[in-house]
């Protein structure tokens, strides 16, 4: 069975991370194991300048990956920014479900952040595959809108529509 991927989108500074960031305890307590994928269009570096690993990459490694007892980490090159659905198949192994930061563009289920402080609309319409609002004000769009701090309500939706 494929693993389900739901995205959590949002405008910047909506709340994403800390939705995500309830939602994992909360489906673990439930007895999932989640992984997570985080989208930045900016890039990021793990893999920092002097480091053993840094150096491999400098020399013309085209994948360097760094372990220990408890962790690993892959560091490689790619040709183009990866879909979520080739991130699932290609890295992410034994979860029972994915949460992605960002990837507003993809055409899975969404649950999209909102605060009305922002005073910015959606991002998301039923075209977009939109599962869910988690908000701060009630909408109307046509799909639930769940508050924002009801993680236990969202973590049912995700359970009952992707997990059971």
């Amino acid at each position: 069975m494929t693993t389900p991927i739901v995205s959590i989108v949002g405008k910047s500074n909506s709340g994403k991370t800390t939705l995500v960031e309830k939602l994992i305890p909360e489906l673990i307590k439930r007895g999932y194991r989640v992984a997570t994928i985080k989208h930045n269009k900016h890039g990021f570096d793990i893999d920092h300048e002097g480091k053993d690993s840094w150096r491999h990459k400098k020399a013309g490694a085209c994948t360097t990956v760094i372990a220990c007892p408890t962790r690993v980490a892959l560091i490689e090159d790619i040709d183009h920014d990866h879909s979520l659905g080739e991130i699932r198949d290609k890295y992410i192994k034994g979860a029972d479900v994915i949460l992605a930061e960002g990837y507003k563009g993809n055409p899975f289920p969404k649950i999209e952040v909102f605060r009305s402080e922002l005073k910015r609309e959606l991002l998301c319409g039923n075209e977009d595959n939109l599962l869910a609002i988690a908000a701060d004000v009630k909408l109307d769009v046509g799909v639930p809108c769940f508050d924002i701090n009801d993680i236990k309500s969202i973590a049912d939706l995700i359970e009952n529509k992707f997990l059971k």
